[in-house]
């Protein structure tokens, strides 16, 4: 432990060494350049303090939220200047190798001020998207409309809406008020259904409790149900089984009271004119290490196979890897998790974040085996307390019946 105290600590050293000739070749004053030192030496200083005096049992997100927007927004900016720094030094050192090799001069060459300024100012730009994610980025809440067609839909439900969220991760905001905007979005959608694609909490059940009166707003014709994403459990925060199932009930009650039906291994049928189909909901299932107590055999035990079937599934990867092959037919799964990383690209012909390198299914709709899977971006946030380039997302799908 000691011994990768030291790495990290080297390593931030070097860094900050480092990245001060870049702001040296540009700073002419000594004032400057000492306050430049000061501003760094009180930075890390917050951020020692902060990470001395956190715990595991801590509830309060506030810290944490400070601790990732510091090192994200004022720390990692200055690995870009380093990269602008190590191409200067590259050129510099072909261009003395060069000079030596045909006798035209002896100096090693100084460093360009453009290249340290252009590094400087990417380090601003990065620095002024992570704050702007931060303070707006995170409630720029975006309804997208899809529609699909099924051939095996009931005719009663064509033009059927259903409003999808997910990763709602209620601890991370500390104003309720401020999501007012995102309930009165999803209520204009004028929903038939209502469907949580599970992560209502980061760890504790009581994270839900103020949002309840905004959550017990929401309306959908034919009801509001849920499922349990991976942090829902308390598995990140709570040392024992118990208390993890104890959270799981806590939690469940009040969604309840929020006017959701959990759905838990089961099914529910959703009627319409004497028609029916068939809303099935499992718990988590995802890679290890996040749990597998999804259980599809179990919730879709009784379902006719010819029905048309909605599956609530909260981690994108129980469809490649169960899914899509099970007996039982799902037509469509609907899936959220991976938040799109909070932070990319999400153009409408290019799409990317770090996250596709862990699920290749991240955001928007697949199709595999005739079946589709939708991966919400995300409704909250974790960790980083902000969104760049991938908005928070409510889904709106119009389901119609196919032609053939």
């Amino acid at each position: 432990m000691r011994r990768n105290l030291l790495i990290v600590t080297g390593f931030f050293i070097l860094l900050e060494l480092y990245v001060y000739q870049a702001f040296r070749t540009v700073a002419h004053h000594s004032w400057m350049r000492t306050g430049y030192w000061v501003y760094t030496f009180l930075l890390y200083a917050l951020l020692v303090y902060l990470m001395m005096n956190i715990n595991r049992d801590m509830r309060d997100q506030h810290r944490i939220q400070l601790i990732g927007s510091i090192f994200l927004g004022l720390v990692l900016p200055k690995l870009l200047v380093a990269v602008f720094l190590l191409v200067d030094d590259l050129l510099r050192l072909l261009s003395y190798g060069y000079s030596q090799m045909v006798n035209t001069g002896t100096h090693y060459p100084p460093r360009r001020k453009f290249l340290s300024i252009l590094g400087l100012g990417a380090a601003g730009v990065f620095a002024g998207l992570i704050f702007d994610g931060i303070i707006f980025g995170k409630y720029r809440f975006r309804a997208r409309k899809v529609r699909l067609r099924f051939k095996n839909l009931p005719d009663a439900f064509e033009g059927y809406r259903i409003v999808q969220i997910s990763d709602v991760h209620s601890g991370s905001f500390f104003h309720p008020e401020k999501l007012q905007r995102a309930i009165d979005l999803i209520n204009r959608q004028k929903a038939d259904l209502i469907l949580f694609t599970g992560d209502m909490v980061n760890n504790y059940a009581e994270e839900f409790q103020p949002f309840i009166p905004l959550f017990q707003s929401i309306t959908a014709k034919d009801g509001k149900f849920s499922v349990l994403g991976n942090h829902d459990y308390g598995i990140y925060a709570l040392p024992t089984e118990a208390e993890q199932q104890l959270n799981v009930l806590k939690l469940k009650k009040m969604e309840e009271e929020a006017g959701f039906t959990m759905l838990r291994n089961e099914h529910v049928q959703i009627e319409k004119n004497g028609s029916l189909f068939y809303l099935i909901g499992v718990e988590n299932w995802g890679e290890k290490p996040f749990p597998q107590y999804g259980d599809l055999d179990k919730a879709t035990e009784g379902i006719p196979a010819s029905a048309f079937k909605i599956l609530m599934s909260h981690d994108p990867t129980h469809f490649d890897r169960i899914v899509k092959f099970h007996p039982s037919d799902v037509q469509l799964t609907l899936s959220g998790h991976t938040h799109g990383m909070q932070f990319g690209i999400d153009l409408k012909n290019c799409k990317w974040s770090p996250v596709e390198y862990r699920y290749p299914k991240w955001i928007d709709l697949y199709e595999s085996l005739g079946k589709y899977l939708y991966v919400n971006r995300g409704f909250g946030v974790i960790g980083y307390p902000g969104r760049v380039g991938i908005d928070p997302e409510i889904t709106v799908f119009e389901l119609a019946k196919s032609a053939s």
